[in-house]
C-alpha cells in the first residue's frame, strides 16, 4: 500500500508493481497506476476501512504530515513504514530501502546508479557556470514556504543559488516560512513556484512581491509539483531537467 506517489513510482521502476494494492489520489507517475490501482488515500488522510480491506502486508507513507493516518493504521493492526527523506542522498537511500524490502536489491542498485550518474553530470555542468542566478523557490504562498532541502540541492546542481538555502534543511514546513520583507531583502533574480494542490497565481504574486527583481522583470516560472515536490525518481530526473531548462538562460 502506497500512501504517496514516490513508493509507487519506485516499485514500478523496479518491476514490482504487482505488489501494490492501493495508491494515493495524488499519484500521477506513472500514469498507468491510476488505471489499475484503487485510490485509498489523499496526502493527509485516507480511508482506513478501504486500506484494511485490501489486506496489505505493509503500508508505506511519507513525513510527519501523515502521522495521524499512520497512527490510525497502526491501531488497525497494520504494519506501517513512514519515510522522512529530505535530501537527495536520503531519496537515494529510500530507493535502496524499498528495493531491499521487495527482494529487488540488484534492481534498486542499478536504478540508483543511473540516478547518481545524472546527478554527477549535472554537478559537472554546474561547476562550469560562472554566473549563477539567485532563485527564490516558493512551495506555498500563504503562508509563504521556501524550497525543501532536495529542491535547494537540485537548484545548486542546475547552476543556481537558493536565496533561502539556510532554511532548506528544516524538517517541518514552518521551519521554511518566509516573509514578503525577507524575499524583498533577498531580491531573487528568478522566482520558481510549485504549489502542491493548486496552480500558481501569477497576478497575485506580482502584487504580493512587487519590487522584487524576479517579479519586475517577469522572470517567474511554474513547475508541476509532481516532478519537483515528490521525493523520489521524479525530482531526480524530470525535475532536475526542468530546472536546468528554465535556468539555462540565466546562467553563463
Amino acid at each position: 500500500m502506497c500512501l504517496t506517489e514516490e513508493p509507487t513510482e519506485i516499485l514500478y521502476a523496479l518491476g514490482e508493481q504487482d505488489r501494490i494494492v492501493g495508491i494515493s489520489a495524488y499519484t500521477i507517475r506513472p500514469p498507468e497506476a491510476r488505471q489499475t490501482k484503487p485510490v485509498v488515500s489523499a496526502f493527509i488522510g485516507g480511508s482506513v476501512d478501504k486500506i484494511v480491506a485490501l489486506k496489505p502486508d505493509l503500508v508505506i507513507g511519507f513525513s510527519d504530515i501523515q502521522a495521524d493516518l499512520a497512527k490510525q493504521l497502526i491501531a488497525a493492526n497494520l504494519q506501517v513504514l513512514i519515510f522522512n527523506q529530505r535530501s537527495l542522498q536520503e531519496i537515494l537511500d529510500v530507493v535502496m530501502d524499498i528495493g531491499r524490502l521487495v527482494d529487488a536489491k540488484l534492481g534498486a542498485e542499478v536504478l540508483v546508479d543511473g540516478f547518481i550518474r545524472g546527478l554527477d553530470a549535472a554537478a559537472e555542468r554546474s561547476a562550469a557556470v560562472s554566473v549563477r542566478p539567485r532563485v527564490y523557490f516558493e512551495e506555498w504562498d500563504e503562508p509563504m514556504i521556501s524550497g525543501i532541502q532536495w529542491v535547494s540541492e537540485l537548484l545548486a546542481l542546475a547552476g543556481a543559488d537558493d536565496v533561502f538555502a539556510d532554511r532548506a534543511g528544516g524538517k517541518l514546513a514552518r521551519d521554511r516560512f518566509v516573509s514578503v520583507d525577507e524575499v524583498r531583502a533577498a531580491d531573487p533574480e528568478v522566482l520558481l513556484a510549485s504549489w502542491c494542490g493548486k496552480a500558481f497565481d501569477r497576478e497575485a504574486t506580482e502584487l504580493r512581491l512587487s519590487g522584487v527583481t524576479a517579479v519586475s522583470k517577469g522572470q517567474m516560472h511554474e513547475l508541476p509539483p509532481e516532478i519537483i515536490l515528490q521525493p523520489g525518481p521524479a525530482c531526480l530526473t524530470d525535475g532536475l531537467t526542468a530546472l536546468q531548462q528554465i535556468l539555462e538562460p540565466y546562467t553563463r
